[in-house]
């Protein structure tokens, strides 16, 4: 029994071999998994589902066949793929999951979410996700013209990694506070996600709650990590027993 997570593969039609990466792991990891999440920014960006664009519908093809498999796939937006829309989940055979889900796992309760929102250092990002999640700009956007909405993703798109390059990466990691705000608020000691492209599974030691004089435990929580596909292949497997953090050549 094992369920297997991944983000951040960034898929696009200029990136063959990552396709081509993930079409094997498919047939040789999630084939015998309990259920795949995929954790956001799936593809490089996302204009709409009515983009006839070849790569959506290759693997589209290949999560229905998965589906059909008995094996169900859930998804988390991310920051470049917010904008998928039941249509693609409808044809891929994708669930569409919240920004924040708590699910429970052989025994272990584990909030999922891309990553993006943890990062609250970056002020000037998170003003800019403030306004990409309202739906009014989300539903003007789609109403555009299908080449006007790709010129403006691909300007955003060249804007964030030029933005990247004069940003700190303290900047660009994990709040720590925000972090163990987000576990507390969701009641869970595991954490699994992707965005900051820094795979790695962290130890914290939560804050008790017990004011007394009674010598409490300590209560450790873990964050798991999932690696970018830029490289190599990266996966959290989840088991009754372990959660393992697996890179893997493409």
């Amino acid at each position: 029994m094992k369920t297997l997570f991944i983000a951040d593969l960034h898929l696009s039609i200029q990136q063959p071999a990552i396709t081509a990466g993930f079409m094997r792991f498919l047939q040789s990891e999630a084939i015998y998994a309990d259920s795949l999440y995929i954790l956001g920014d799936f593809f490089e960006a996302w204009i709409g589902d009515d983009d006839p664009n070849p790569l959506y519908r290759q693997v589209a093809s290949a999560l229905g066949s998965l589906q059909q498999q008995g094996i169900p796939c859930y998804f988390i937006h991310g920051n470049r793929d917010f904008l998928l829309g039941k249509n693609f989940a409808k044809e891929s055979g994708m669930i569409l999951l919240a920004q924040e889900k708590v699910i429970t796992l052989y025994g272990r309760k584990i909030l999922l979410l891309h990553g993006d929102a943890l990062c609250t250092d970056d002020i000037n990002y998170q003003r800019f996700r403030r306004k990409m999640h309202n739906l009014l700009i989300q539903k003007l956007f789609l109403w555009l013209p299908l080449s006007i909405r790709l010129s403006i993703a691909t300007k955003l798109c060249q804007h964030s990694k030029q933005s990247n390059t004069d940003k700190s990466e303290i900047i660009m990691d994990v709040n720590q506070q925000t972090v163990i705000d987000i576990l507390q608020r969701n009641h869970v000691n595991w954490m699994i996600h992707g965005h900051t492209h820094r795979p790695a599974i962290h130890s914290i030691e939560l804050p008790k709650n017990d004011l007394s004089t009674t010598i409490l435990p300590k209560i450790v929580a873990h964050r798991a990590v999932l690696g970018s596909w830029h490289e190599q292949g990266s996966m959290i497997k989840v088991t009754a027993e372990t959660v393992e953090l697996i890179p893997f050549p493409l």
